[in-house]
């Protein structure tokens, strides 16, 4: 496990420090974090996909999903 050092903005912080009790801290962060950068993942492979489409006449559903596929695969979860 490693430490971060990162600057929030005061308002999200103090609620936050508010809604979450001190020993969940690190775990709502972690959890937060994990979720976003999935839906980056997400967003990349959708990206590939329209890169792919651009240079194909067509793509089938099947070359859609392999390649999202092929992204989710690549990622760790």
């Amino acid at each position: 496990m490693a430490r971060l050092n990162v600057s929030i903005e005061d308002r999200l912080r103090d609620e936050f420090f508010k809604l979450v009790p001190p020993r969940r801290r690190s775990q709502v962060i972690n959890e937060a974090l994990r979720t976003e950068l999935l839906r980056h993942r997400r967003q990349h492979a959708m990206d590939a996909v329209r890169r792919l489409r651009k240079r194909s006449a067509t793509l089938s559903g099947k070359e859609i999903l392999d390649a999202v596929r092929k992204e989710r695969a690549r990622s760790p979860r």
